[in-house]
């Protein structure tokens, strides 16, 4: 049997001939072994081998769970797992932070029957330290690389794209305040889900923003993002964001082409482009034309109204705060990390602007609530929502993770698919739709992948 490159489909037709978890445990934790050079791994689950053989027993005894039952995945290093693993985010003020449950997104794919295997690098503090940290870089993990050459990995979920380019496991976890699930699954030429914000639940995660945080899958392919996704729904009391989560199915359907549907393209968003990226997105979007698709052109209204993180710097703060507060650690507060870098200078080789900025804000501040209520409006009524209505679109296209911030202020889903390959890296294009229309958007997604099946594996 060949491991390479499985994806759910083959693995379970692969677990029906034979296959055990913990050969396909041992198969991920060889080509770990094999190219640790990418740095893309904070640490290993040393008991992935026993778990697996529990749940080979299980299948043996007739009892599968779902189909991610023994499926290895790796989460990202944000993620708390209540197991022999740390939660750090790559910080060093957090080494030791071994918890005692896991996050509700955990608790679901353990009960799935899949494999906690590894927790992956990020770029630290999901890239909320310092303005000059290069993504994919934590003081724990060190530098992560782009599987597919000396290209950026993009950020923040760094680590979970790039353990799947390079076939370290099945899928990965990434989570996403504003571009960190597109940007490293275009930059490695993945399919990755940012979703509705509060469709996955957020508790057990080291969070930036209340209004932006969202968990989301990372894989080879829309089939598998959508069945790992479909697990990861659920309400959970602890997060009040995840109500809307509560009966929510989503289905994926087959389409055979994009025939009567209008797309618009926010010209706002082609001005950050490099000529080749230009060239890659326009060929794309005539294949969406070729599928039968109508593209129109727009310009967002307002979006220098949303044109800044002023919320991330107030919610992180109050976010952090609170996930320390009952950790065994000795930082228990924003400022006791920062006191802890200036003590410790190799843990901010970058700086800390960012948690400087953060560490002076307070929620009661009429800043802050000016810019939630612009973010929300100005994403949504006077934005999304405006275009969409206003042109009579069936959903948004946006190159790569360019469009990430306003969908992000949103709370709305995105899903990227490889698009090409540039001069500088991989390449995706990245369908956007409304709440709750992650079904919509994964078809669309899914149509456009097996019509133009781009993905090619990387030389390492």
């Amino acid at each position: 049997m060949d491991l390479r490159n499985l994806t759910i489909k083959k693995a379970n037709e692969y677990f029906e001939k034979g296959l055990t978890s913990v050969e396909l445990v041992e198969f991920y934790l060889e080509r770990i072994a094999k190219y640790e050079n990418l740095n893309a791994i904070l640490e290993l689950n040393p008991d992935a081998l026993f778990i697996a053989h529990q749940l080979d027993i299980e299948r043996k005894n007739g009892h599968i769970r779902s189909k991610l039952h023994g499926i290895p995945i790796i989460i990202k290093g944000n993620i708390d797992t209540g197991d022999k693993m740390q939660t750090t985010a790559g910080v060093k003020a957090l080494e030791g932070n071994y918890v005692k449950e896991d996050a509700f997104l955990v608790k679901k794919l353990r009960d799935a029957g899949a494999i906690i295997l590894a927790k992956a690098n990020l770029t630290e503090f999901a890239n909320f330290v310092s303005f000059n940290m290069p993504n994919g870089y934590s003081t724990l993990g060190g530098q992560t690389k782009n599987p597919y050459g000396d290209f950026d990995t993009g950020g923040s979920s760094s680590g979970s794209a790039v353990v799947v380019a390079a076939d370290l496991c099945l899928a990965a976890i990434g989570t996403e305040t504003s571009g960190s699930i597109l940007s490293p699954s275009s930059s490695n030429s993945c399919v990755g889900l940012k979703p509705t914000t509060g469709t996955i639940s957020r508790s057990g995660i080291i969070p930036i923003s209340y209004t932006q945080d969202t968990a989301g899958p990372i894989a080879r392919n829309v089939e598998d993002v959508y069945e790992i996704y479909n697990i990861l729904i659920g309400y959970d009391e602890n997060d009040p964001a995840s109500y809307i989560a509560k009966d929510y199915n989503v289905k994926l359907e087959n389409l055979n082409d994009f025939s009567g549907l209008r797309f618009g393209v926010s010209k706002n968003h082609l001005k950050w482009l490099s000529e080749d990226q230009k060239i890659t997105f326009y060929e794309s979007l005539d294949r969406i034309r070729n599928l039968g698709g109508e593209i129109i052109e727009f310009e967002f209204d307002h979006l220098d109204k949303i044109n800044n993180i002023n919320v991330l710097y107030y919610e992180f703060k109050h976010g952090i705060n609170n996930y320390l507060k009952d950790k065994n650690l000795k930082v228990k507060t924003l400022n006791d990390i920062i006191k802890f870098n200036i003590h410790n200078r190799e843990a901010i080789k970058y700086g800390q602007n960012i948690l400087i900025k953060s560490d002076g804000t307070n929620l009661k501040d009429k800043e802050y609530i000016e810019s939630l209520i612009n973010d929300r409006k100005y994403s949504r009524k006077f934005g999304i929502d405006k275009v969409m209505e206003e042109y009579d679109l069936f959903a948004l296209i946006f190159p790569a993770n360019y469009g990430a911030g306003i969908s992000a202020k949103a709370g709305y889903p995105s899903v990227t698919v490889p698009a090409g390959y540039t001069k500088d890296g991989p390449f995706g294009i990245t369908f956007t739709a409304k709440a709750l229309e992650e079904g919509k958007i994964l078809s669309l997604a899914k149509c456009f992948e097996e019509r133009y099946p781009i993905r090619e594996i990387p030389e390492i």
